[in-house]
């Protein structure tokens, strides 16, 4: 929605740890200062999820072929700076600073908010989402979270056989929007203690993100700059997709763990749901099938200036490797584009070079865009 970008100033290459501010990538920036670049791309997402937009909504049709364009002012980015202020003072003023309402409170994913009651919602049947449940239903006959976890551990082989993997490299194929759905390879590399490295070879060339353990990074020709350090909520999203490789140590992974959540299901299937922290503080929910115990969904919230932004995560295609269950394809969906990775080959235990891990070198193909909105 908002502004556009420009690279880093010429001979200023900030330290590889540095978080960078939305104010120092993008132009004309005004009301969103002070917040992360990828907090920002995150909040760009949220007013997509919440009016049903895309970037040519709130910007002019010309930004698609001159990222300049991105900066320039229009109506709709200048309407849109008056609503954040809103929604700021009005929390400010009634809830005493507190996030009660939000740009999806009145638009709930329409341009333009409803003002008539719909009695086909009123009568209809309720649609609930799964990841929207926050009751806590008190089941006294509900299962621990520690007996769901250990459930899981069981059902992908076993906490001996899991300890035995401690390493594996993945093959296959990933689509998504920044692929227009086309299918192109993907390689995957995971060693314990958490580091995982994720390289898509797409058509404009290679986006990677990649975690050591302590530090992660993504990279690739449609990002807001080459190679970008993440930090907060982010890296601990990136680094819990390192750890749930490795899913042995899933109980160390997250904390203050929670169950008792109504009944819900998943594609049909009935799912127990157990909720944990990251050591950041973001929530995280995990479904497990019911039937198998495997690991069905993951969703984990970021906290943005505007609101919380999901990430989900769905597995399927469980096989066996080394003894141990692993989910060969994954679908990767955010407020700002989805993606399914589906490998075809999975080696384990076999030796990766410690620089697959570390921080990614800039894309070799020239970056037509500068920034992802």
């Amino acid at each position: 929605m908002f502004l556009l970008s420009s690279a880093p100033a010429h001979g200023q290459t900030p330290p590889e740890q540095q978080t960078l501010m939305a104010e120092d990538v993008f132009k004309n920036v005004q009301v969103l200062k002070g917040i992360s670049v990828n907090e920002f791309m995150e909040t760009m997402g949220f007013f997509s999820a919440a009016l049903g937009y895309n970037c040519t909504n709130c910007h002019v049709e010309e930004s698609l072929q001159n990222w300049a364009k991105f900066a320039d002012d229009v109506p709709a980015k200048k309407r849109a700076r008056g609503m954040i202020l809103m929604v700021n003072g009005f929390n400010k003023n009634n809830f005493g600073g507190k996030r009660a309402l939000t740009c999806y409170t009145c638009h709930h994913g329409a341009g333009i908010p409803k003002i008539t009651p719909s009695l086909a919602e009123q009568y209809g049947a309720p649609l609930d989402d799964p990841n929207e449940v926050e009751i806590f239903a008190q089941d006294p006959n509900a299962p621990t979270a520690d007996q769901i976890l250990e459930r899981y551990i069981q059902a992908l082989g076993g906490a001996q056989r899991l300890i035995e993997v401690t390493s594996f490299i993945g093959t296959g194929k990933y689509s998504g929007f920044d692929t227009s759905d086309l299918k192109v390879p993907v390689e995957v590399f995971a060693k314990a203690p958490g580091q995982r490295t994720v390289i898509v070879h797409g058509p404009l060339g290679d986006s990677t993100s990649a975690c050591d353990g302590r530090a992660g990074w993504i990279a690739g020709p449609d990002k807001p700059v080459p190679v970008l350090a993440l930090a907060g909520a982010d890296l601990d999203g990136l680094k819990l997709d390192g750890n749930l490789s490795f899913p042995g140590g899933i109980k160390r992974a997250l904390g203050q763990w929670r169950v008792g959540f109504p009944a819900t299901l998943i594609d049909d299937r009935e799912v127990d749901v157990v909720q944990g922290t990251t050591s950041q503080g973001s929530r995280v929910k995990l479904y497990f099938d019911r039937e198998s115990g495997l690991l069905a969904r993951l969703v984990r919230f970021t906290e943005t200036v505007v609101g919380l932004v999901p990430t989900q995560i769905d597995y399927s295609d469980y096989r066996e490797v080394a003894g141990v269950k692993m989910p060969f394809k994954w679908t990767f969906t955010w407020t700002d584009g989805q993606s399914t990775t589906e490998l075809s080959e999975v080696r384990a235990n076999v030796p990766i070079d410690a620089a697959k891990f570390a921080r990614p070198a800039a894309p070799a193909t020239p970056r037509s865009r500068t920034a992802a909105r």
